[in-house]
């Protein structure tokens, strides 16, 4: 028997759950479960780095900060306040493709919740103070995470060289420059634009009354307006590669890296399930192909791995390896290489296939094994597939997946002739 069979006895991994959409747009997903008397209230909004203008990089994770900010209702700095008074925590995140705004409290605190997410949607301060305060905490966030960190460029260097034309060209962070140049309006636009409730989702799970849960919904949301414009989605399409990308990176690091950089399928496309399979073949766990070759046996690296991102356009796939001391960066990249070769050229074992089902199985149980984490599946599978109930069925897809699937995605995504190859190397060996 599979590892699901037990762990979805184990978690109940049915998950129930409720439906519906105000008539201002904004789509409800409720989650029933009274085993611990705790409420996750989340919104996530479909806006992300991919939908800002070319000359307004980073707005989508600004507005994650500056939405802590305050509202008409609320002052500055109290946010937080009101949530740790309570007993609880909360939390935000972006991406190229949604930002998503959560709090977990006590479960007779929902009405908390629902208040100041719809306060966040409706009443936010949009205004100079509130801005130039964030302007400094996301620059000390891109210091600390991007321009000082060993390796801190890598992703952003990695997707620059990938795109030409798609907006994935820019990682979330963004561009400080651009966000120095905006005015005050265009942070107000961008708020106008897109946080409004037909551009979200308010995903609850917890010890919760469906019932009552509704109508306090429609206490704090169903008044506010739809928005009056047409949401901007960008068409743009990424021309395909037909020849390798190289470039050499110097960086304030010790050790040299080799970083591969590919484009894979949009999440929820039948190949989408196999390239992700296959980098947690190459990279997960002990035993994966790149741990056990390229780091233990022959010790050409400290560290090594693989991931691909989860967009709704086609994406990044990412495979790195940090150079041991004294390791040639051209001797790893082949190593990296022929690692990749053997999956296109001989179909992996019945053994490590059952083993790499076994991840894929206990991965998606782990992440929707409590409150938020189910909240949060909802809302996503809900707003890129249109169908909240995946989280009880997507697992079916990567069962259908076969061990020749893996080998012809391998051949078809992982080519010499459509990637990018990036050196990483230490400053001090620079010409």
């Amino acid at each position: 028997m599979l590892l699901f069979g037990w762990l979805a006895t184990a978690t109940g991994q049915n998950i129930k759950f409720v439906e519906y959409e105000l008539p201002n747009g904004l789509k409800v997903l409720l989650h029933e479960d009274h085993s611990t008397p705790i409420v996750a209230v989340s919104v996530m909004y479909h806006v992300g780095s991919k939908n800002e203008k070319p000359e307004r990089t980073g707005f989508a994770h600004f507005f994650e900060h500056l939405l802590f900010e305050g509202s008409e209702n609320i002052k500055r700095g109290e946010f937080d306040d009101y949530i740790s008074n309570a007993g609880g925590m909360n939390n935000a995140n972006t991406t190229f493709d949604r930002t998503f705004y959560y709090e977990k409290l006590p479960s007779n605190q929902l009405g908390l919740g629902l208040w100041l997410e719809s306060e966040r949607m409706m009443h936010a301060k949009v205004e100079q103070i509130g801005i130039e305060t964030q302007r400094q905490v996301v620059k000390e966030e891109r210091r600390m995470r991007y321009d000082n960190q060993p390796y801190g460029r890598l992703l952003e260097e990695a997707v620059s060289h990938l795109y030409t034309k798609h907006p994935y060209k820019h990682m979330p962070i963004g561009s400080m420059e651009h966000l120095d140049a905006a005015q005050e309006q265009d942070y107000v636009q961008f708020y106008q634009d897109f946080y409004r409730p037909d551009n979200a989702i308010l995903s609850i799970a917890g010890d919760i009354d469906i019932e009552q849960t509704k109508k306090l919904i429609d206490v704090y949301f169903k008044d506010i307006p739809r928005g009056k414009t047409e949401i901007y989605r960008p068409k743009i399409v990424e021309p395909a590669m037909t020849s390798e990308v190289r470039d050499t990176i110097f960086d304030n690091v010790q050790l040299p890296a080799v970083v591969f950089a590919y484009h894979v399928p949009a999440q929820g496309t039948p190949d989408f399930y196999a390239v992700k399979m296959l980098t947690m073949l190459l990279s997960q766990g002990e035993s994966s192909r790149m741990q056990k070759k390229i780091v233990d046996e022959e010790q050409k690296a400290v560290a090594a791995g693989s991931f691909a991102f989860e967009l709704e356009n086609p994406a990044p796939c990412i495979m790195y390896g940090v150079a041991n001391m004294g390791a040639n960066v051209a001797d790893l990249e082949k190593s990296m290489d022929e690692v990749i070769t053997n999956v296109q050229d001989e179909l992996i074992s019945e053994t490590e296939f059952q083993k790499l089902q076994n991840q894929v199985e206990a991965d998606f149980v782990t992440a929707n094994n409590n409150v938020a984490g189910i909240a949060e599946s909802l809302a996503n599978y809900e707003m890129y597939y249109g169908d909240a109930n995946l989280i009880n069925t997507e697992l079916e897809r990567y069962r259908k997946v076969t061990r020749a699937d893996l080998q012809r995605a391998a051949k078809k995504y992982f080519q010499n002739k459509a990637r990018v190859v990036l050196h990483w190397m230490p400053k001090g060996k620079q010409p």
